[in-house]
């Protein structure tokens, strides 16, 4: 997007919190507030199924009245992908379980941006969309 100062953009607090972190940058609320709402669903970023599957990550953002598709799209090119969606990058396999890193893929008009929550990055707010491979995404209002 032209302006990166323009979007809320939060870091994930712990190391497997991306899932939350996503609902959180949604939202726009803190990462302690969208914990807090995770673990009252009884939803923690330690639990290993949140890193491969999205049943957690649906049922955060239903809490949040944050709107999701039903079902996950293959990825195909950026310019397909709606206004807002949840997209998994770094998807692997490992043992038949899938992994992947939720982030944040926000359009608007011919801006487009991603929000990733990973700690080690300089800037959560990315628009260097070769170096990122989305496996699929959840479309989001």
């Amino acid at each position: 997007m032209n302006s990166q100062s323009n979007y809320w953009a939060i870091v994930q607090e712990e190391t497997t919190g991306c899932g939350i972190a996503a609902c959180a940058n949604l939202a726009q609320i803190s990462y302690a507030e969208a914990k807090q709402l995770a673990n009252s669903l009884g939803i923690y970023a330690e639990d290993k199924r949140l890193w491969s599957e999205t049943a957690h990550i649906r049922q955060l953002l239903s809490a949040l009245n944050i709107a999701a598709s039903k079902k996950q799209t293959a990825f195909d090119s950026w310019d397909k992908l709606p206004e807002k969606a949840l997209i998994a990058l770094k998807w692997r396999e490992k043992s038949g379980n899938a992994f992947w890193h939720w982030a944040v893929f926000i359009r608007q008009g011919n801006d487009a941006i991603v929000i990733d929550s990973a700690q080690r990055l300089k800037s959560p707010i990315r628009t260097d969309f070769g170096r990122m491979k989305p496996k699929w995404f959840i479309e989001v209002e």
